[in-house]
């Protein structure tokens, strides 16, 4: 039934892939997502929904580490702006880890591996041993670039209780998906054009 699972969950991942690619490509030929301004008016449209339907990716894609985040996280801050793609990002985010978190805490290294080879888990799981892992950790989740996921999962076989794991959150999480927005706005300004979209 496990190795059940792995699979299943392997094919899940291509599954939102090929969805994700055909829902793209209709955008395109619909002209939605050939214009910025087109595709961000067809996405607030929904008002209150699209925060929230927003909020729930987020939350999705951290608790089921299959799907690429840092589309989602650029989207959030192109579309509702900075505070309020700052906000929602994180609202997203720290909800899923912490959901992530508890998870691991309830079904231990079976759950991890079932997302994470398990050389990576491994090497990742050694660290547990050194003195310094909490500041380590913090760290990971201040990073923008971290495997930050990866980190949560692994902390999560440790002893930090859910409720100092949601304050270091609470805080870290905001200053990297700040910082990843810096990335972005420094360095990333070809992803607008390599998808199309004509930015004003």
């Amino acid at each position: 039934m496990y190795e059940f699972t792995k699979k299943a969950i392997k094919w899940l991942g291509w599954l939102i892939l090929i969805i994700s690619a055909i829902l793209v490509i209709w955008l395109f030929k619909d002209g939605t997502l050939s214009d910025f301004d087109r595709f961000k008016n067809w996405v607030v449209q929904y008002k209150i929904l699209s925060p929230l339907i927003f909020i729930l990716i987020q939350i999705i894609q951290v608790v089921l580490p299959i799907i690429p985040g840092g589309v989602t996280t650029i989207v959030g801050f192109a579309v509702f702006g900075f505070w309020q793609g700052l906000i929602y990002n994180s609202v997203g985010i720290i909800i899923g880890s912490i959901i992530l978190f508890a998870l691991v805490q309830k079904y231990g290294r079976r759950f991890i591996l079932l997302f994470v080879k398990e050389e990576t888990f491994l090497k990742y799981e050694a660290k547990l041993e050194s003195p310094g892992y909490e500041r380590f950790f913090i760290f990971c989740m201040v990073s923008p670039v971290s495997p930050a996921d990866l980190m949560v999962m692994v902390t999560g076989l440790t002893n930090m209780s859910l409720k100092k794991f949601s304050l270091i959150m609470l805080w870290t999480k905001p200053l990297s998906v700040i910082g990843y927005n810096l990335i972005w706005e420094l360095g990333g300004k070809w992803a607008y054009y390599l998808f199309g979209f004509s930015k004003k």
